[in-house]
């Protein structure tokens, strides 16, 4: 685990999903994410003994897991009456080598130890099993972050973090690297959601357990003039034509591979069977000649 000190209050996280989850969590990320998954499994040719769906807070990932498995566990943050078992992500509870398939949908945003997590779930999978996960990226919810840090700003002198940072996804693929997987890629989509008011966006994280868990949050609610300037900010700056407000989510995928002596490996330098020249059709060049005019 990492030294560094914890960014989020995990505790206070998982209270907030259980009572979200309780009260209907609102689906449609996960649901977008959920018909990815499926596309990207498609591509998959081959089918796995056992997967695990770790940490998704909705049994939205189970259908296309099971398609392509022959056994599943689902493990669940809370109590669950769909889950399996009710584990961490940041301690998971699967022994080295014993999955063939690990997927997990808007979940390993909240971890405080991101590169201790993925190198958890490389060494849960067995050699040539294969993850695939979901997280929220860095230019999520950057409207409503700029327009709160403003107005704070303005209206008390000074600023306290409301917005959970996230990672960024030219960071993503070295993380995979240095966890160990093989074959790692790394790609993000942009989702717009669209909405009346700051005050309906507010009211959709606090039903998906999103709201402020943050260590170093402000343990006091934002004043009601910062509110207002915030809402004022947002729809002078993000308003479509017809007066709805954007909020933006960035979709992060990351893949890899555990190792395993099968998998195809790049070629040693020099190697080559073949001059690049030669399929170009153009004469080579030295590396101390000049090209002609």
């Amino acid at each position: 685990m990492s030294e560094n000190p914890p960014v989020f209050d995990r505790d206070l996280g998982r209270r907030r999903l259980a009572r979200a989850l309780a009260a209907g969590y609102p689906d449609f990320l996960l649901v977008r994410a959920a018909g990815d998954l499926a596309e990207r499994l498609d591509a998959v040719l081959r089918r796995f003994t056992l997967a695990a769906d770790l940490g998704t807070p909705l049994p939205v990932a189970a259908p296309m897991l099971r398609a392509k498995a022959e056994a599943l566990l689902r493990m669940a943050e809370v109590a669950d009456a769909d889950a399996d078992i009710v584990g961490d992500l940041e301690r998971l509870p699967f022994a080295a080598g014993s999955l063939d398939l690990a997927a997990s949908l808007l979940a390993l945003h909240g971890v405080n130890d991101l590169p201790g997590a993925l190198i958890q779930i490389r060494r849960a999978l067995r050699p040539d099993g294969l993850f695939i996960g979901c997280l929220l990226g860095g230019r999520t919810l950057q409207e409503l972050r700029q327009v709160l840090l403003e107005a704070e700003a303005e209206t008390s002198g000074g600023v306290s973090p409301r917005v959970a940072p996230f990672a960024d996804l030219r960071d993503m693929g070295s993380l995979l690297q240095r966890a160990g997987f093989a074959l790692p890629v790394v790609d993000s989509e942009l989702v717009t959601v669209r909405y009346r008011d700051i005050f309906g966006l507010l009211g959709d994280l606090r039903a998906m357990g999103w709201a402020n868990a943050l260590t170093q949050r402000s343990r006091t609610w934002l004043r009601r003039e910062t509110l207002a300037r915030a809402a004022l900010l947002y729809a002078e700056r993000f308003a479509d034509a017809d007066g709805r407000l954007r909020a933006t989510f960035e979709m992060v995928w990351l893949s890899g591979w555990a190792p395993h002596e099968s998998q195809q490996k790049p070629l040693r330098p020099g190697s080559a069977k073949a001059r690049l020249a030669d399929a170009l059709g153009v004469p080579e060049i030295g590396a101390g000649d000049k090209a002609p005019l």
